[in-house]
């Protein structure tokens, strides 16, 4: 298969880690400073180029501002945040954005709604606080998964 139509991500370097391949770019929604902070130092060492919003309506304002829409290959949101809550966030990214895998970060387990999520199309499902290893791996596969629907 030629994939010279892919760009060459091997020379874009990601966050703030120069020399680091870039990976993909990542949107975290949290209302806590702190859980933004340590999950964008995480992926950014990582290589991802991370971008947060403290909220859904923040996030939602950052996707669409602009002549040219930022692109996002992951979206991670918490499901409890003030004005646009991750479940009404979620709606809208499913509706508006349906490639962009979305993994839900909540300190709030709750399995039944972690079932109905999973139903609904959400890639994982993940609790704070979460393992750096089960993190890199949920965006991981989630991008591994949008990566090969382009070719479906």
């Amino acid at each position: 298969m030629n994939a010279s139509y892919l760009p060459d991500t091997t020379q874009r370097t990601a966050g703030m880690f120069p020399g680091q391949s870039y990976r993909g770019g990542i949107l975290v929604i949290d209302d806590e400073a702190g859980i933004r902070k340590v999950v964008r130092m995480t992926l950014e060492k990582a290589g991802y180029y991370v971008v947060d919003a403290e909220d859904g309506a923040e996030a939602i304002r950052m996707l669409n501002e602009g002549e040219h829409p930022m692109v996002i290959d992951v979206i991670i949101t918490d499901i409890r945040m003030p004005n646009i809550n991750g479940l009404e966030a979620i709606t809208y990214f499913q509706r508006e954005y349906p490639s962009v895998p979305l993994i839900v970060l909540t300190g709030f387990p709750d399995i039944d709604l972690a079932t109905q999520l999973m139903k609904q199309g959400i890639t994982d499902y993940l609790v704070k606080p979460v393992d750096r290893k089960k993190l890199h791996t949920a965006v991981a596969d989630a991008i591994s998964s949008r990566h090969l629907d382009w070719f479906a």
